[in-house]
């Protein structure tokens, strides 16, 4: 299997002292779900400090001739993924199936990828300065465990949603009991057509 891994580790700010489960909806206009959707917070005195973990793992796979998630090589042909994009550039030129390839993140942002061999594969990872971080699920709805109480900034980024570089920012607070939701509505546009070879 092969597997473009991603590491993250940032050095920032500290967090808040008590904790809150917060869940976030990403709906469109008809109320129906944005699946995919990158949901983030960040507490007013800035991200926390020390690397960053997550409890799922870090890789994109090329499978089917497309990246997985749309956030290893398990295709039988081969590819040679890229990046242009200012939060990382990269190339990991041509390798088959059950090969692996790594490259570190280490500034945060939105890194676009490309295979040179199939103009069709489009991917993208977001990488985040956050602890705070999850994507939205096919029903939209995402749930980010231990929030800092208190006024944070939520971010609710996707590819093709339309606003301002992708994303949509506001504040909001989480409480320092029980939980906490928020709804958000957005608007995706569709992805541009891409070539086939």
């Amino acid at each position: 299997m092969r597997a473009l891994q991603i590491s993250i580790a940032f050095t920032l700010l500290a967090t808040a002292a008590h904790a809150a489960d917060f869940s976030v909806a990403v709906r469109n206009a008809t109320g129906q779900p944005i699946r995919d959707a990158v949901v983030t917070l960040t507490p007013s005195s800035g991200p926390p400090a020390g690397p960053i973990k997550f409890d799922w793992p870090m890789k994109m796979a090329q499978q089917n001739i497309q990246f997985e998630p749309f956030v290893p090589n398990k295709d039988s042909v081969r590819h040679h993924v890229y990046s242009f994009s200012p939060t990382k550039r990269f190339e990991l030129k041509l390798y088959g199936k059950d090969e692996s390839r790594s490259v570190h993140f280490d500034k945060a942002g939105v890194v676009a990828l490309g295979c040179n061999i199939h103009d069709s594969m489009a991917g993208f990872i977001k990488v985040v300065d956050t602890p705070y971080a999850a994507k939205t699920d096919a029903a939209g709805n995402v749930d980010i465990h231990n929030a800092p109480a208190g006024q944070v900034i939520l971010r609710v980024w996707q590819p093709y949603l339309k606003a301002p570089n992708n994303e949509i920012t506001r504040t909001v607070t989480v409480p320092a009991q029980g939980a906490g939701h928020e709804t958000v509505a957005a608007e995706i546009r569709p992805p541009a057509p891409m070539s086939m070879h």
